[in-house]
């Protein structure tokens, strides 16, 4: 899964076409925070749910062009079908980056305000959905390992606003991967996640692994 400190925030694509929105209406779908796979030709071939099921997608068109063999965390909309297979109208590419060690961060580990929409376990992720307010410079994010001790994970969420003019506020799309940690913590232990924010000033957020 690709993933840096200077990401721009959100990569989309769509595989509607030419569709026109108003006069497109969408059969029953599901919406979801999914791990989409390519296959060794690099064409988009699996979707699989937080909740483990895998589905086949549906040949269209594109499909093809990413990276082979990889996997990418997206905001899907598809259609699932009875045999397992899915219909994959569109998906918008999320954030996700591995937590890395303070030391990773040459310039400093910065921590610019923002606010918390969501924030929810799920799977193997913890997902957010964060409200930033900037205008028109791409902003960094990162998750920094602060201690993996006694079956205790604490992360703190990097953000650089980039010296972003706060002209608006728009969302972002996070998940934090947690399937490095399965050997290190066990389950039932504990994730917290410290954010710095406009209305709560610096807080956190707990899960249980």
């Amino acid at each position: 899964m690709k993933s840096g400190l200077n990401m721009t925030l959100l990569l989309c694509f769509s595989l509607l076409g030419g569709c026109k929105e108003e006069e497109y209406v969408y059969p029953s779908v599901l919406t979801e925070l999914t791990d989409i796979r390519s296959d060794s030709s690099g064409k988009l071939s699996e979707i699989v749910s937080d909740n483990g099921s895998t589905y086949t997608i549906n040949e269209r068109s594109g499909l093809e062009g990413f990276v082979p063999d990889s996997t990418y965390r997206t905001l899907s909309i598809f259609e699932p079908d009875s045999d397992k297979h899915a219909t994959l109208y569109s998906c918008q590419f999320v954030l996700s980056m591995k937590p890395e060690h303070p030391d990773y961060f040459k310039h400093g580990i910065k921590t610019d305000p923002l606010d918390i929409e969501r924030i929810w376990h799920s799977g193997k992720y913890i997902n957010m959905v964060l409200s930033i307010q900037g205008k028109d410079k791409p902003h960094g994010f990162h998750f920094v390992e602060e201690s993996t001790e006694n079956n205790f994970l604490e992360l703190t969420l990097y953000h650089d606003q980039n010296n972003d003019y706060k002209a608006f506020s728009k969302d972002v799309y996070i998940s934090d991967p947690l399937w490095q940690y399965e050997d290190i913590i066990s389950r039932g232990g504990k994730i917290k996640i410290n954010i710095n924010t406009f209305k709560e000033g610096k807080t956190s957020r707990e899960f249980e692994f």
